[in-house]
């Protein structure tokens, strides 16, 4: 089967750094998953997937102990607001990009998700037509790799 999907706007780098807007390069396992609430949004998933509301972030900031995981809505430091608008996130699979062996300024939130119309670049996440999405999210399995490499 072959699904095309957006990288980040950076490209792909086997040095990725927080901001970049790079895709990192290498082996992503699947750790978990989030989806957005409401009838519109549900789908048969082999990974168990977590509704989010206005209280769910991530957060992004560095230097905070929090860094790349998940926070509770208001929060002092950068985030991002896992409950989106633009319905991006309404099928979220959370890739374990420094999250297990997690190091400062490499990098936060590097999920698989929905991808904006035309394939526009993401901030580094990988981002399926929602269809696709979809399709693929019974076969997914916490532990299933993706691999990002060059050409």
């Amino acid at each position: 089967m072959t699904i095309d999907a957006a990288l980040g706007r950076g490209a792909i780098s086997a040095f990725k750094r927080e901001g970049d807007g790079a895709t990192p390069l290498g082996d992503l396992e699947v750790v978990a998953g989030f989806r957005r609430g409401g009838s519109l949004t549900h789908a048969p998933s082999a990974v168990p997937l977590r509704r989010v509301g206005k209280a769910d972030g991530w957060c992004d900031a560095p230097a905070h102990a929090a860094y790349n995981r998940p926070v509770r809505l208001p929060f002092p430091a950068s985030h991002e607001t896992l409950l989106r608008s633009d319905r991006l996130y309404d099928f979220v699979l959370v890739l374990d990009w420094n999250i297990r062996s997690r190091r400062r300024g490499r990098g936060s939130a590097i999920f698989l998700h929905v991808a904006r119309p035309g394939y526009q670049p993401t901030e580094g996440c990988i981002a399926l037509e929602r269809r696709d999405m979809i399709r693929l999210l019974p076969y997914l399995r916490k532990g299933t790799v993706f691999r990002v490499s060059r050409g």
